[in-house]
């Protein structure tokens, strides 16, 4: 494993005490354009999420009603009742965004299929970077408002659903994740920076609970504006 990789996993709580637990929730309050822009706006603003940490499933709730709930593995969304009833699904989900680019609408199984696998994505992070055929690469660092960050390049086998295939992590010199960049595969590949800040701890591990996610020039600079996704996490619980 990669020196920087092992330096985040410790100072975010460390793998021994990721491997002992077994979900992640949080409630959500979202904001940013891109969900108008998908024709689903307020949907999920104030929702609750819960992701597996050994596996890759999560799901939302509520979803488009107070009695739905959505269920994502990388091979199959859903939106089921609250007891279980399937309500819609959708088998290898990812093939339904062929074509698209950011302004393309979504319908319902699209935007659970894209908050199940980003949410999953950022919960676990950055104990991804210990999954099974995940590869990690230290690359030049990168200076910011005054601060020299340390970069890792990661690349994830198909075998994961995520943004892409290959992501760049910044950490500060403790460690702690300040920046995320990846490509929106599923929405035309949008380049994009994501910034979180206000870390806190909870059982142990250490979790931003602030993002906010640009638009990424070629070079690497950030597009200030518009906000695409804003994320604020609280009641942050570890099981």
């Amino acid at each position: 494993m990669d020196d920087l990789a092992k330096r985040a996993m410790d100072a975010h709580g460390g793998l021994d005490r990721w491997r002992q637990l077994r979900s992640v929730s949080a409630h959500l309050s979202q904001g940013g354009v891109l969900w108008g822009l998908k024709g689903k706006d307020g949907i999920v603003n104030d929702v609750h999420v819960t992701a597996d940490v050994r596996e890759e499933r999560a799901s939302h709730a509520p979803f488009t009603t107070p009695d739905r709930q959505t269920s994502f593995t990388p091979g199959r969304i859903a939106i089921e009742t609250t007891d279980g009833r399937i309500v819609e699904e959708r088998v290898n989900p990812r093939d339904s965004f062929k074509g698209h680019s950011l302004t393309t609408p979504w319908d319902d199984l699209q935007l659970a299929y894209f908050a199940g696998y980003a949410m999953w994505t950022y919960l676990n992070t950055p104990f991804l970077f210990a999954l099974p055929g995940v590869e990690t690469e230290e690359i030049q660092p990168w200076q910011e408002n005054g601060e020299a960050w340390r970069r890792l390049r990661a690349t994830f086998p198909a075998s994961i659903a995520t943004h892409s295939a290959e992501q760049v992590f910044y950490f500060d010199q403790q460690g702690l994740l300040k920046r995320h960049d990846y490509e929106v595969e599923i929405s035309g590949r949008t380049a994009a920076a994501h910034y979180v800040s206000e870390p806190g701890t909870f059982s142990g591990i250490v979790v931003p609970t602030r993002h906010k996610v640009f638009g990424r020039q070629p070079d690497g600079t950030v597009v200030s504006a518009p906000l695409v996704v804003s994320i604020d996490l609280s009641e942050v619980e570890f099981n």
